[in-house]
C-alpha cells in the first residue's frame, strides 16, 4: 500500500518525458514554420497564388519550398497535417498537471499560509481558470480589437500579469508559475484546435468543392500563429521553473513570471527580423539581459511562511495525517539532523542561500508536509542527502520508512 507513492512518481516520470518529447516536437515544428514564412522571397515563375519561395539545404540534400498566400488552385494529392504535436503536449500536460497538483495537491498545489482553501475548490480554481482565460482571449480575438494587433497584445500581456499575481494569491509558488504557464499553453493548443485548424478544415473543404477560398481564413490562423510563437519561450521557462527556488519561492514570483514574458518578445522579435532580413536588431539582447538582471534582483527577496509561523501555525489535515502517528518522532529527527543543513530557511552550507527546490524541513510541519518526497529521495532511495553533504545512516533511512509505513497502515 504504500509503495503507492513509488508507481505515483514513476506514472509521473513517464507522463513528463512525454511531455517534453511532445512539445519540443510542437516547438520546433512552430519555429521552423514562423522562419520559413518569414525567409519566404518572391520569384519568378511561381504558381499561380504563390506568395514566395525558399531554397534550403539539410541533412545533404536540398529542399525547394513555395508557400501559397490562400490556397493552391487545386487540392493536393499528399497533404500533411501539423496537429498532433500541440494535442499532445497539451494533453500530457494536462496528466501531469493533474498527477501533481491535483493528486497531490495538498502537498503541491495549496499554500496555507496564502489562503485556507480545500483540495476540491483548489481542483476547481485550478482547471476552471485555464478555461475562463482562453473564453476571455477568445473574445478578445474575435472583437474589433482584432484590427488593432498591437492593442491586442498588450491587453493579452495585462491579463498574464492578473493571472500571474491572482495564482500567487492562492497557490504554492511552485504551482502557481506552473498554472499561469499552463493558462498560456492551453490559450496555445486552443489557437490550434479551434481556430487554426478548422479555418484550414473550411480552406480544404472549398477547394474540393471547386471554390475559391477566402483570404479571411488564412488571415485570422496567421494572427493566433503569431501569438503562439511570441508565448512559447515564457512557456518554457515557468514550466522549469518548478527545479527552481529563485523563481518561484520568491515574495515577488508574480513579477518574475511577468517579465519573463517580455524577454519573450524580445528574444523572438530578434530572430523573427533576423530570418526576415538577415540580421537581427542587437538592442534586443541588451533589453533582454537587463530583464534578466531585475528578475535576479527581485529573486533575492525572500517571501514564504517563517520559522516562527510555521511552528505556530495549526497544521493542516494533511500534515497532520503524517504527524499524529508514534514513529513520527524519530523520523523527525532523523530528517532535521541529516538534511536540515540545507533544507533550511536560511541554508548553514557554505553558498547556499535558497533550500533545494524550496524545500524547508526545520518544524514538525514542514517535515510532514514533505513526507511523500522525504520517503523516496532519503528513504527508499539514497538521492538525499548527498554524500558529499553528510552521510546518513542506513537506520536513519530505515527509520523514515518505517515512518511512512506506519501512516499508510493506519488508513
Amino acid at each position: 500500500m504504500y509503495d503507492m507513492a513509488i508507481l505515483w512518481d514513476w506514472i509521473a516520470f513517464s507522463v513528463r518525458w512525454l511531455h517534453v518529447i511532445t512539445a519540443m516536437a510542437w516547438i520546433g515544428a512552430s519555429f521552423y514554420f514562423i522562419a520559413l514564412d518569414l525567409m519566404l522571397k518572391p520569384a519568378k515563375h511561381l504558381p499561380d497564388g504563390a506568395y514566395g519561395e525558399e531554397w534550403e539545404v539539410h541533412g545533404g540534400g536540398f529542399y525547394h519550398t513555395v508557400k501559397f498566400l490562400v490556397a493552391p488552385s487545386e487540392m493536393p494529392e499528399h497533404l500533411t497535417w501539423h496537429k498532433w504535436q500541440s494535442y499532445t503536449t497539451w494533453l500530457s500536460g494536462a496528466a501531469l498537471m493533474m498527477i501533481i497538483y491535483w493528486v497531490g495537491g495538498e502537498l503541491f498545489l495549496l499554500d496555507p499560509t496564502k489562503a485556507n482553501l480545500s483540495l476540491m475548490q483548489g481542483i476547481v480554481i485550478s482547471g476552471g481558470s485555464l478555461t475562463i482565460g482562453w473564453l476571455a482571449y477568445d473574445a478578445m480575438c474575435k472583437s474589433r480589437l482584432s484590427e488593432h494587433p498591437t492593442v491586442l497584445m498588450l491587453l493579452l500581456f495585462v491579463i498574464l500579469v492578473v493571472m500571474s499575481w491572482g495564482y500567487n494569491q492562492i497557490f504554492t509558488g511552485r504551482a502557481a508559475l506552473l498554472h499561469l504557464g499552463a493558462f498560456t499553453a492551453t490559450i496555445m493548443t486552443a489557437n490550434v484546435f479551434f481556430q487554426i485548424m478548422p479555418n484550414q478544415r473550411i480552406v480544404v473543404e472549398d477547394l474540393k468543392n471547386g471554390r475559391t477560398p477566402d483570404a479571411k481564413y488564412g488571415k485570422i490562423a496567421k494572427v493566433r500563429s503569431t501569438h503562439n510563437n511570441y508565448l512559447t519561450l515564457p512557456v518554457v521557462f515557468l514550466m522549469l521553473s518548478n527545479h527552481y527556488p529563485l523563481a518561484f519561492a520568491t515574495e515577488y514570483a508574480w513579477i518574475i513570471a511577468s517579465l519573463i514574458f517580455l524577454t519573450g518578445v524580445t528574444i523572438r522579435h530578434y530572430f523573427n527580423t533576423m530570418h526576415k532580413t538577415g540580421k537581427g536588431p542587437h538592442w534586443t539582447w541588451l533589453a533582454t539581459v537587463l530583464l534578466m538582471i531585475a528578475i535576479a534582483w527581485l529573486s533575492t527577496v525572500r517571501g514564504g511562511e517563517t520559522y516562527e509561523e510555521s511552528e505556530a501555525r495549526e497544521m493542516t489535515p494533511y500534515e497532520q495525517k503524517y504527524a499524529s502517528v508514534d514513529s513520527f518522532e524519530e523520523a523527525f529527527y532523523a530528517v532535521t539532523g541529516n538534511c536540515s543543513m540545507c533544507h533550511a530557511r536560511e541554508p548553514s552550507w557554505d553558498g547556499m542561500h535558497w533550500p533545494p527546490k524550496g524545500i524547508v524541513l526545520e518544524t514538525e510541519a514542514d517535515v510532514a508536509r514533505h513526507a511523500d518526497q522525504i520517503y523516496l529521495q532519503a528513504g527508499l532511495s539514497h538521492a538525499m542527502p548527498p554524500p558529499n553533504a553528510i552521510e546518513m545512516d542506513n537506520e536513519s533511512r530505515d527509520l523514515i520508512v518505517a515512518w511512512i509505513k506506519d501512516v499508510r497502515g493506519s488508513q
